[in-house]
C-alpha cells in the first residue's frame, strides 16, 4: 500500500491497538521524514533536485554554465546527451563537471565560441535504484545583430494627415525593447494622437505642424547582452496649410473588420488598435457576449492596448475595438483563441512500498490541445525498458502489484502537445526494514496537572509496523478509555493526573521485528495564587502596596514579576518589589493604572491584577445637607407572578424639590449584595408598578434626586419570590474556533441567574460539519461557558447552536452559527517565485497563489522576508544578516520591495500566512539591482593657486551606487563684468583623486563644475570658484569667498592703466582749484560763493544722467556684488534642464551621454552666453547619438 500521514487520531479499544504510521508527505519529490542515522544505510532512487531551464539563453561572452543536481542513496552517477547521443565530457578539454554533482561548465572565456555548444541538452542521474532524467536543455547564445543599412528619404505630408514610421528592428534573441527618440536622446512624447504600437512603429493619427523634425529615431535594446542599436533618423517635414478637412476614424493597424489572435494560457494577451482620424479618434474596447475580467484587465498606451494578465481557456472569444471622433465611429472584432501548453492535473508522486504491496502512480495533465501521455522507466521509453511482471500500463496510471526489492526504479511521465511538454521524474522504492524507533530513549516528559500530556513514539519500518504502549515496569498494556492513540505513534493523556506519573513504554513490530522505547511522566501541581493585588484609591504624595502570594510545585522555579499597564515598571526608585509585595512611594498622577502579578514558571503562568486610582488630598468641608434624605416605609402590595405594586414615603427634601425617584432592586438568590437599576418615576409619585422576572428573589430600594444631588439608599423592602419558567433567551457571542487543529471550541456568553428564569440552568450545545451529511452531535453541560470537541479535522466549517434550559424547559430554538476548527500552520510554500527588478532601487515580486486546500486557515496574505545577500567569502563570515519583512494582505500575488540600494546583491523568500502563523519559506529567490547614479563628490577644495594654474583636490562620492567609471571636469573663466567664457569638458579617471590645471589666464575668475559618473550614468555636481593670482607674491589662499573675490576685482581695477590716468587728472584739478582760490583769497576779492553755486552749478559735480552721458548717483548695489561660491549660474549660460518632462538630467543626474536602466539616454550639455556662444563652443560641446551609443556599448 502507498505510505502516507494522515492526521487523524482514535482511541483505544479494550484490547491492544495496532498504530500505522504512513511514511512520507507528497510534496514536489516524496522523502522519508527521518534522522540522518537512518538515511546513512536506507537506499533510495535518484531524484532531480534543480536544472537549468528548458529554454536556456546564455551570454556568449560568460561561460556556460548548464546545471543538473540530484540525490539519491547511494549518491547518483551523472551522463549527458546532447542532441540525442551521448555526450563525452571527457573529449572536449572545454567542459568539466562538477565533482558530486552533474552540473557542466564550459569554459568559453578563454577559447571557444558559443554558437559551437548550441543545442539540446539532457541529463541523467543514475544509482542502482534506477536513472532520473532532467528536462530538454535547449541552449542558445544571445544575439544583438547590427540594424540593416539603409537610405531613407526625407517624408514630407500636409498638416491633418496619418503617418506610420517604421522601425523594424533586427531579429534577435531575445527580441529587443523598441523606444522611440531624438538627436539629443529625449524620449519622444506620445499621447493619444502620436503612438508607439507593439511591433514598434511609431503611428500618427494626424500631423501637426509641430511634427516636424528631422531625428525620429527608433532603437532596439537587447536586455541579455546590454546593448542598444539605433536606427538611421527619419526626417518628417509637415507643411503648414490649411489642414486637411476633418474625417471619420480609419484603422492603421489592424488591417480590414476582424482578425485573429492566438495566445497560451497564463501568458498576457495583449490586443492593439491604432486608429487614424481628424479629430483625433478615442478608443473603446468590449468584449461580445461577456464581460472583461475585472481583475485581470489593463488598458496600455492611451486605452489604444487592452491587456488581460493569466489568460485562460475562458478567455476566448470575439473582442471589439471602437475608435469614435465627431464625425463617425467605426470598430474592429479580433477573435481570440486561447491554446494551452500541458498543465499538471496531478503530477506522479513518489512511491514508497514494502515487498508484496500494492500502489499506483497517476499522471494527469491537461492542456489544448489535450496532450499525450507516455511513459518512461529510468529514461527508458516504458515499451522496450526492461519487463516487470508487477508492473501494468493503464493510460495515465501505472499499477503496482506484489512488489519486490527489484520493482525499484526510477518513472518518467511526459505530457506534450504542440505547444511544450511537461516532464516528471517518480520513484518506486521498495523497502524491507525492520521497525526503528526514532524518539530518543528516557525522554522525560512534565506536565501540569489537568492539562493534557503528549508522548511521541516516532518510528520507521517497512512493512509499517504496529504500535502498542505499556505502563509500569510489569507490562500492563494501556486499556483505558483515557488514553488517545494518535497516527503518529504519540500518545496522548487528555486530563493527565497525579496517578499518571511513570514509566511508559512503546513498541513497534513488523514481521521483520521488534523495538521499544521507555519514557518518563511527570505531573506537576499547577501555579496558583492564592492571595490577589487589591483595588486601591490613594492620595497623591502618599505609599501604596500591592500583595500578590503564589503556590506551586516546589521542584519548580519560580519567577515573580510586576507589570504596569501591561508593560514593565517604570525604572524609578519609588518602586520596590519586595519577594510578594510592590510598593510605590510618593505616589503621583502618571502612577494610576492597573498593576499585575505575573508568576512563571517553566511549566505555566498565572496573573492577577488590580487598578491603582491617584486623588488630590481633599480638605476636611463642612457638612452639607442639601441632598434629599432617604425614603423609607417601604411596601409591596398586589403581588402577582410577573408584577408587583411598590409603595413609599418621601424624606425631607431639604429644601430643594424631589425631581424624581430611583428604584433598584437586588436578587439575593443570584447575585446577593448587587443592586440593579429597575425604572424612575417622577418626583410627585409615591408608588411604582414593577415588571417582574421569574424565578428571582426581589427586593427593593428607592433613592430620591433633587437638583443638588441624589440622596443615600432606603432600607431595602420585604423579599418577594417569584416562579419558575423556561428561558427566555439564548446564550449570546457564540463562536466555534479551534484551539488545535484537531479541535473546535464553541465558546458562549452565558445567561446570568436573573435570565436563568428557573433552577437547574444548563446548556444544550449541537455541531455538525456544514458540508457534510451527519447529525446534530449534541451535549448538556452545566456551570461553563465553554465546550471542546476534539478529533474534528483540521480548518473545516461547522454549524454551531447553543440552547439554555432549566428544569422548567427549553428556551426558544437558537439561531445557528457558523465557526470553524482549528487552523494549522500552511502546507505548501507559493511557487514559482519571480522576481522582475524594475529599477536600481525597486524590484516587483510575483508568486503563484498557494492552493485553498493547503493554507488549512483564514489566508491573512502574503509575506516576503528580503535581505541583502554577501557573496563569496563574505557570506560565510557573516553572523547575522538584518532581513526585511513586507506583509501583503488577501490574496495577492506580486508586490512591490521599494528602498533597495542599487547595486547590490539581494535574497528573498515567500512565504504563506494564516491565522495560526507562517508556512513554509519558498526557496530563495536571489537577485541584483543594477548599478545607479553616484552622488556628489564628497569634496571640492582648490588649492596652490599659481598665475597661470590651479590644483584641484576632491573626495569621492559617498555613495558610488556602482563602480566609478571617470570623473568629468567643466570649468570657465569669469571676467570682471561677470560674463562667462568658453566652458571647457575634461575626463579625469576614476582612481584619480587630486588634478592641476595648467595654461590658464592670470588674475582670472574661474567656475568650475565637477561630477563622477557609473555605468548608469552621471551624478550631481558639486561647484567651486576659485581665482589665479596676479604675481607670485600675491597668492590667494584656497576656496576664495565672495568677500576675496571683491577684493581681487579691486586689485585688478588699481593696476589698471586707465584707473591710474584717471586718478591722477582728478588730483590735478584739485589742486588747480586750490591754487585759484588762495590767489583771489589774496588779493582781497570778494567771491559769492552761495549765488554762483545756485545760478552756475559746477558741471564736475553735476550727477551724468543715462541720456546724455553725464554722471548720475553711483551704485554698486549690483554691478559689483562678489560672486558667491557655487551660487553664479546665469539660466543661459550653465548646464540646465530642457523643458522636457523626460529630459535626460532626469533620468541620469548627470551631463555625460549615458544609457539609464530603462534605455533613455543621458546627453551632454554645455555652457552658453546670453548674447552670443563662444567661438567654437556649440560645435565642441553639441551631443552625439553615435558618441553615446559607442560609450554605452
Amino acid at each position: 500500500m502507498q505510505l502516507k500521514i494522515m492526521p487523524k487520531k482514535k482511541r483505544l479499544p479494550a484490547g491492544r491497538v495496532a498504530l500505522i504510521l504512513f511514511l512520507c508527505q507528497m510534496i514536489s519529490a516524496l522523502e522519508v521524514p527521518l534522522d540522518p542515522k537512518l538515511l546513512e544505510d536506507l537506499v533510495q532512487p535518484p531524484t532531480i533536485t534543480q536544472q537549468s531551464p528548458k529554454d536556456y539563453i546564455i551570454d556568449p561572452r560568460e561561460n556556460i554554465v548548464i546545471q543538473c543536481e540530484a540525490k539519491g542513496k547511494p549518491p547518483p552517477s551523472f551522463s549527458w546527451t546532447r542532441n540525442g547521443t551521448h555526450f563525452d565530457i571527457d573529449k572536449d578539454p572545454l567542459v568539466t563537471m562538477k565533482p558530486g554533482s552533474g552540473t557542466l561548465t564550459i569554459n568559453i572565456m578563454s577559447e571557444g565560441k558559443a554558437e559551437t555548444y548550441e543545442g539540446v541538452y539532457q541529463c541523467t542521474a543514475r544509482n542502482e535504484r534506477g536513472a532520473a532524467i532532467s528536462n530538454n536543455i535547449v541552449v542558445r547564445p544571445s544575439r544583438s545583430p547590427l540594424w540593416t543599412k539603409e537610405k531613407l528619404e526625407p517624408i514630407t505630408l500636409r498638416n491633418g494627415q496619418s503617418l506610420v514610421l517604421p522601425c523594424r528592428p533586427p531579429l534577435g534573441l531575445p527580441p529587443p525593447i523598441i523606444f522611440w527618440m531624438d538627436n539629443s536622446f529625449q524620449r519622444l512624447p506620445q499621447s493619444e494622437r502620436v503612438s508607439q504600437g507593439l511591433n514598434g512603429d511609431l503611428y500618427f493619427s494626424n500631423v501637426l505642424p509641430e511634427d516636424t523634425r528631422e531625428d525620429y529615431i527608433c532603437y532596439a535594446r537587447f536586455n541579455h547582452t546590454q546593448t542598444i542599436q539605433q536606427k538611421q533618423p527619419i526626417s518628417v517635414k509637415v507643411i503648414s496649410a490649411k489642414p486637411n478637412r476633418e474625417r471619420p476614424p480609419t484603422f492603421l493597424t489592424p488591417e480590414g473588420n476582424t482578425s485573429n489572435k492566438e495566445e497560451l494560457r497564463g501568458n498576457v494577451l495583449s490586443l492593439e488598435c491604432i486608429a487614424e482620424g481628424l479629430p483625433t479618434p478615442v478608443i473603446y474596447w468590449i468584449k461580445e457576449d461577456g464581460m472583461l475580467p475585472t481583475n485581470r484587465t489593463f488598458y496600455r498606451n492611451f486605452k489604444k492596448t487592452l491587456q488581460i494578465i493569466q489568460v485562460s481557456e475562458a478567455d476566448s472569444g470575439n473582442y471589439q475595438c471602437i475608435a469614435k471622433n465627431a464625425l463617425g465611429a467605426i470598430h474592429h472584432t479580433i477573435s481570440v483563441t486561447v491554446k494551452a501548453a500541458p498543465y499538471w492535473i496531478l503530477a506522479p508522486q513518489n512511491l514508497v512500498l514494502s515487498p508484496g504491496e500494492d500502489g499506483s502512480l497517476i499522471c494527469r495533465a491537461n492542456g489544448n490541445p489535450k496532450p499525450r501521455i507516455s511513459w518512461l522507466s529510468n529514461g527508458v521509453p516504458i515499451e522496450i525498458a526492461p519487463d516487470d511482471p508487477s508492473r501494468k500500463i493503464d493510460g495515465d496510471t501505472i499499477i503496482f502489484s506484489n512488489v519486490q526489492e527489484r520493482s525499484s526504479a526510477v518513472y518518467q511521465c511526459n505530457a506534450s502537445n504542440e505547444y511544450g511538454y511537461l516532464l516528471a521524474n517518480a520513484f518506486v522504492n521498495v523497502l524491507a526494514e525492520p521497525p526503528r524507533i526514532l524518539t530518543s530513549a528516557n525522554t522525560l516528559y512534565q506536565v501540569i496537572a489537568n492539562r493534557p500530556a503528549l508522548l511521541d513514539c516516532a518510528f520507521f519500518g517497512s512493512p509499517l509496523p504496529t504500535i502498542e504502549w505499556f505502563k509500569g515496569a510489569k507490562g500492563s498494556a494501556l486499556r483505558d478509555d483515557i488514553y488517545v492513540l494518535h497516527e503518529n505513534g504519540t500518545l496522548e493523556i487528555p486530563v493527565a493526573q497525579k496517578d499518571s506519573t511513570g514509566t511508559y513504554t512503546c513498541v513497534a513490530r513488523n514481521k521483520l521485528g521488534m523495538a521499544k522505547n521507555e519514557v518518563h511522566l511527570e505531573i506537576k501541581d499547577p501555579t496558583r495564587i492564592i492571595k490577589q493585588p487589591e483595588y486601591a484609591v490613594v492620595q497623591r504624595g502618599s505609599t501604596v502596596s500591592f500583595e500578590c502570594k503564589v503556590k506551586h510545585d516546589h521542584t519548580l522555579t519560580l519567577t515573580i514579576t510586576w507589570l504596569k499597564d501591561n508593560g514593565e515598571l517604570p525604572s524609578d526608585g519609588r518602586f520596590t518589589v519586595d519577594k510578594d509585595h510592590l510598593e510605590v512611594a510618593d505616589v503621583r498622577d502618571s502612577d494610576g493604572g492597573a498593576y499585575t502579578c505575573v508568576a512563571n514558571t517553566t511549566l505555566d503562568m498565572v496573573s492577577a491584577s488590580a487598578v491603582l486610582s491617584v486623588v488630590a488630598p481633599t480638605p476636611t468641608p463642612a457638612p452639607i445637607y442639601d441632598v434629599p434624605n432617604p425614603p423609607f416605609d417601604l411596601e409591596l402590595t398586589d403581588q402577582l407572578d410577573k408584577s408587583v405594586q411598590l409603595s413609599w414615603t418621601p424624606g425631607d427634601d431639604n429644601n430643594s424639590p424631589i425631581i424624581k425617584f430611583i428604584i433598584e432592586y437586588e436578587d439575593a438568590m443570584h447575585e446577593a449584595g448587587l443592586w440593579h437599576h429597575q425604572t424612575e418615576v417622577s418626583g410627585m409619585q409615591t408608588t411604582a408598578q414593577l415588571k417582574l422576572s421569574p424565578y428571582v428573589n426581589y427586593s427593593f430600594r428607592v433613592m430620591a434626586v433633587n437638583s443638588l444631588g441624589r440622596s443615600l439608599p432606603s432600607e431595602p423592602s420585604e423579599q418577594y419570590l417569584t416562579k419558575a419558567a423556561e428561558p427566555d433567551t439564548n446564550p449570546t457571542a457564540v463562536e466555534g474556533l479551534g484551539s488545535e487543529p484537531d479541535n473546535l471550541v464553541i465558546t458562549w456568553k452565558p445567561l446570568n441567574g436573573f435570565e436563568s428564569n428557573g433552577p437547574g440552568l444548563q446548556y444544550k450545545v449541537s455541531w455538525r460539519q456544514k458540508d457534510g451529511d451527519d447529525e446534530w452531535a449534541s451535549v448538556v453541560v452545566a456551570n461553563v461557558s465553554k465546550y471542546i470537541v476534539s478529533g474534528t479535522p483540521t480548518f473545516v466549517p461547522y454549524l454551531i447552536k447553543v440552547q439554555a434550559l432549566n428544569d422548567v424547559g427549553f428556551a426558544p430554538e437558537p439561531a445557528v452559527v457558523m465557526g470553524h476548527s482549528g487552523e494549522d500552520l500552511p502546507m505548501v510554500a507559493p511557487g514559482n517565485v519571480r522576481v522582475n527588478v524594475v529599477n536600481s532601487t525597486l524590484a516587483e515580486v510575483h508568486w503563484d497563489p498557494v492552493p485553498l486546500k493547503s493554507i488549512r486557515g483564514h489566508l491573512q496574505g502574503y509575506r516576503i522576508y528580503y535581505w541583502k545577500a554577501q557573496e563569496g567569502s563574505l557570506k560565510r563570515n557573516r553572523r547575522h544578516i538584518e532581513k526585511k519583512i513586507l506583509t501583503f494582505q488577501g490574496s495577492k500575488t506580486h508586490g512591490m520591495l521599494p528602498g533597495l540600494e542599487p547595486f547590490s546583491h539581494y535574497a528573498l523568500n515567500v512565504r504563506v500566512v494564516n491565522g495560526k502563523g507562517e508556512g513554509p519559506a519558498s526557496p530563495d529567490r536571489v537577485f541584483n539591482t543594477p548599478e545607479g547614479v553616484p552622488s556628489a563628490p564628497s569634496s571640492l577644495k582648490i588649492i596652490n593657486p599659481t598665475l597661470d594654474s590651479l590644483t584641484l583636490e576632491w573626495d569621492p562620492p559617498s555613495r558610488p551606487n556602482g563602480i566609478l567609471t571617470e570623473y568629468t571636469l567643466k570649468y570657465q573663466p569669469i571676467n570682471s563684468t561677470h560674463e562667462l567664457g568658453p566652458l571647457v569638458d575634461l575626463k579625469i579617471p576614476a582612481n584619480k583623486t587630486r588634478w592641476t590645471l595648467k595654461n590658464l589666464n592670470f588674475s582670472t575668475r574661474y567656475k568650475f563644475y565637477f561630477y563622477a559618473q557609473t555605468a548608469a550614468g552621471s551624478g550631481s555636481q558639486i561647484t567651486e570658484e576659485a581665482v589665479t593670482t596676479v604675481d607670485e607674491a600675491g597668492i590667494l589662499p584656497p576656496d576664495v569667498g565672495a568677500g576675496k573675490a571683491m577684493a581681487s576685482r579691486q586689485v585688478d581695477i588699481a593696476t589698471q592703466g586707465w584707473f591710474i590716468g584717471l586718478m591722477c587728472a582728478v588730483a590735478l584739478l584739485i589742486l588747480i582749484l586750490l591754487i585759484v582760490c588762495f590767489i583771489r583769497r589774496n588779493k582781497g576779492g570778494k567771491y559769492p560763493v552761495k549765488e554762483k553755486e545756485d545760478a552756475h552749478a559746477d558741471p564736475e559735480i553735476q550727477p551724468m544722467k543715462e541720456d546724455d552721458g553725464t554722471f548720475g548717483e553711483y551704485s554698486d548695489a549690483e554691478d559689483h556684488k562678489p560672486l558667491k561660491k557655487g551660487s553664479r549660474t546665469p539660466s543661459d549660460r550653465t548646464v540646465k534642464k530642457e523643458d522636457s518632462d523626460d529630459s535626460l538630467v532626469d533620468y541620469g543626474e548627470g551631463v555625460n551621454g549615458q544609457f539609464n536602466e530603462d534605455g533613455s539616454f543621458i546627453g551632454q550639455y554645455s555652457g552658453k552666453k546670453e548674447k552670443e556662444p563662444a567661438e567654437g563652443n556649440e560645435s565642441s560641446e553639441a551631443p552625439s547619438p553615435v558618441n553615446a551609443m559607442n560609450s554605452f556599448v
